[in-house]
């Protein structure tokens, strides 16, 4: 720039190889912005020229050994320019677009050289401020004094609608833009109006495609700075937030704040149809769309539109079949996060859920809000064709399927029908030779969970489910029950063929094969048939010569277990009714 001095300093006996920088009159110069330059009067203007005079004589007579006139000519231009340039403030530079300071790495121009040197440093990496109580260095002043009001807690902005205070002054101008509703910045795609110039180029780029920041691990692009920043600390593992009520850290501010309030039980957020109060913005905004209707968010598949984007993105993982949650233990792998951390609490036995009322423990909060429905005795679902009544309107729907026969899960492999939809996933098993869930004792494995808990009962010996008349134990939640109806005499399953009552689905099944003298049983050795499985099973033993059931005193084997009970009667000295 030829208005500006450029001298280099040397100091004698020093090589010229350690030359200084160049200094300008600008590094020295004391700049007054529009507003201070406004509040001197003549005299003080006066003396300012004075100083600034003296000293650009001062740094001009450093360069002696330049040429003469050269020097001259710059003292006459850098004068010139230092008796105007509050006169003709650098404010108007605004007006006529000039940006004379050009960022000597990539070319950007700057209005202001001190905008110039803080964008040079995003390229050399500077960082020359310091906070004192951290350490952290940052490339500007400002964002210095402002982070160091984090350890302070200054804040010296006030919002003059509420009074609440803010660090910044930028915070609190967008904060009072939320009372006057002013929203100064437009899209000039779509004409979408923002409270604040950050906001508004965060938008544009959803229309432009634009991702100027890019992961220095990964190579992940992102919109905006913020984001770009959240994800590299998944690189890092950095955790900078801090709960100050139980020392929980967060990747994010925003986690941080929502969990805090989980203490504070604070709700900041109140839907403006019904008055519910929520913890976070977000889930207000998705509560609201529930009184509008609106689902913003569309499937790219099939065009089935959503409320949330969680839910698009879940919904589309059917389509593409994609399963990024994998379980740390056996490698299962599950399309939402939730079912994964589901389906891992069975490996450590985590039941985080607990009962209110008795403490019973649960491995999901959907099972312990069912549990805890059994204390209230509230069923508000009511069967309008038997009058039975449920807690939870899932049970409900699926008991009316009994009544209208209705089997809307259907076998992808030989079409076979279920009414509901874990009875279909338990058969697809049976084809997939599936079977996920291992015996901790003695490593069989089982295609579901509770045939899986059931054995493990026979190594325990645990009963948890006992009978409320007699306080007799079993092992099995059915068995229990069938047991309770020998008290109360109930019979549900009725014969269609003489209407005949039972406890037992089972015993009403192998009933009604007698009135058309069915027999789906088949020995596989001489072809006999049986109505029942028992009866076919002990037959085959006929042709084995399988004893399975031992008497524990004598040792001697029987092919059933009720030719093997009566043995041991004789043992005990029991009486036998013949």
């Amino acid at each position: 720039m030829s208005s500006v001095c450029r001298l280099r300093l040397k100091y004698p006996g020093r090589p010229s190889s350690h030359a200084m920088e160049a200094v300008t009159f600008e590094d020295v110069a004391v700049n007054f912005t529009m507003e201070e330059w406004a509040l001197l009067n003549v005299s003080q203007k006066k003396l300012y020229r004075d100083v600034m005079g003296e000293t650009f004589r001062n740094i001009a007579a450093i360069g002696r050994a330049r040429d003469k006139q050269e020097v001259e000519e710059e003292y006459k231009n850098n004068w010139r320019n230092l008796s105007t340039r509050h006169d003709v403030p650098i404010h108007e530079r605004n007006h006529n677009g000039r940006k004379p300071y050009i960022c000597r790495q990539c070319g950007k121009a700057f209005s202001r050289r001190q905008h110039c040197k803080q964008h040079e440093r995003i390229h050399t990496g500077e960082k020359p401020y310091v906070c004192k109580q951290c350490g952290k260095a940052f490339s500007t002043q400002g964002y210095c004094k402002i982070h160091e009001r984090n350890h302070t807690g200054e804040k010296p902005y006030i919002c003059k609608q509420c009074g609440k205070a803010f660090s910044t002054q930028d915070y609190c101008k967008k904060h009072e833009r939320n009372h006057i509703g002013e929203k100064p910045y437009v899209c000039e795609q779509c004409g979408k109006a923002f409270s604040t110039h950050r906001e508004c180029q965060k938008h544009e780029r959803t229309h432009t495609g634009e991702k100027p920041y890019v992961c220095k691990q990964c190579g992940k692009a992102f919109s905006t700075q913020d984001y770009c920043k959240i994800h590299e600390r998944i690189h890092t593992g950095e955790k900078p937030y801090v709960c100050k009520q139980c020392g929980k850290t967060f990747s994010t501010q925003c986690h941080c704040k929502k969990h805090e309030r989980n203490h504070t039980g604070e709700k900041p957020y109140v839907c403006k149809q019904c008055g519910k109060a929520f913890s976070t913005q977000g889930y207000c905004k998705i509560h609201e769309r529930i009184h509008t209707g609106e689902k913003p968010y569309v499937c790219k598949q099939c065009g089935k539109a959503f409320s949330t984007q969680g839910y698009c993105k879940i919904h589309e993982r059917n389509h593409t079949g994609e399963k990024p949650y994998v379980c740390k233990q056996c490698g299962k792998a599950f399309s939402q996060r939730e079912h994964c951390k589901q389906h891992e609490r069975y490996h450590t036995g985590e039941k985080p859920y607990a009962c209110k009322q008795c403490g019973k423990a649960f491995s999901r909060h959907s099972h312990c809000q069912i549990h805890e429905k059994t204390h209230t005795v509230d069923k508000p679902y009511v069967c309008k064709l038997c009058g039975k009544a449920f807690i939870i309107q899932r049970y409900y729907k699926i008991h009316e399927r009994t009544h209208t026969g209705e089997k809307p899960y259907v076998c992808k492999q030989c079409g076979k029908a279920f009414s509901t939809q874990d009875y279909c996933k338990k058969h697809e098993k049976i084809h997939t030779g599936e079977k996920p869930y291992v015996c901790k004792q003695c490593g069989k494995a089982f295609s579901t969970q509770c045939c899986c808990k059931k054995h493990e009962r026979t190594h325990t010996g645990e009963k948890p489910y006992v009978c409320k008349q007699c306080g007799k134990a079993f092992s099995k939640q059915d068995y229990c029950k069938i047991h309770e109806r020998h008290h109360t005499e109930e019979k549900p399953y009725v014969c269609k063929q003489c209407g005949k009552g039972f406890s037992h689905r089972e015993h009403c099944k192998q009933h009604e094969r007698y009135h058309p003298g069915e027999k789906p049983y088949v020995c596989k050795q001489c072809g006999k048939a049986f109505s029942r499985h028992s009866y076919c099973q002990i037959h085959e033993r006929t042709h084995t010569g399988g004893k399975s059931y031992v008497c524990k005193q004598c040792g001697k084997a029987f092919t059933t277990q009720g030719y093997c009970k009566i043995h041991e009667r004789n043992h005990k000295g029991e009486t036998l009714c013949i």
